[in-house]
């Protein structure tokens, strides 16, 4: 829809503002009717033959649509990912720790990427790392699924979990 700032003289049909046909008129006499109701002029199919105008509150309507977007964006649930770092040495208790902030992150219903690091000569222990890894999964089995298995991604493995639904 659009408003029609430029009068140009032609042939419309027009639509009141209860939504009653008021037959087909020429620009000028059509935007005249709408002034004398005080509601805007607005062309809905400017393809259509005659062009169809519709005599309403452009104002008012503008801000109902964006009323209903607001509306249905309140009711959507973003989930964002969370990331949680760990190292091939990560004691057991900090690994403990760790696994109860993944579960938190996935009862709030956000994804967690958890990423063991590797640095200097610890990649030729990475048996470590995905020993880690296997524990982790296991803990979180029956908070969330596995999205993406463990891999290594350069000096990082890393895996994704997302919250059972």
């Amino acid at each position: 829809m659009r408003v029609n700032r430029e009068i140009r003289v032609r042939e419309v049909r027009v639509i009141g503002p209860e939504g009653e046909q008021l037959g087909i008129l020429l620009t000028p006499d059509a935007f005249k009717k709408a002034q004398d109701l005080g509601y805007d002029l607005v062309e809905v199919a400017p393809t259509s033959q005659p062009p169809v105008c519709r005599i309403m509150d452009y104002g008012k309507y503008k801000y109902e649509l964006q009323k209903k977007e607001h509306q249905s964006r309140r009711h959507q649930k973003s989930t964002t990912v969370k990331e949680i770092k760990l190292r091939p040495r990560t004691d057991k208790h900090d690994l403990e720790i760790k696994i109860r902030q993944i579960k938190n992150f996935l009862e709030e219903g956000n994804k967690t990427k958890v990423t063991v690091t590797f640095r200097g000569r610890e990649m030729a222990y990475q048996e470590m790392g995905r020993a880690m890894m296997n524990s982790v999964v296991e803990q979180l089995a029956e908070a969330g699924t596995i999205e993406y298995a463990p891999r290594m991604e350069g000096r990082s493995l890393i895996m994704v979990v997302a919250p059972k639904s």
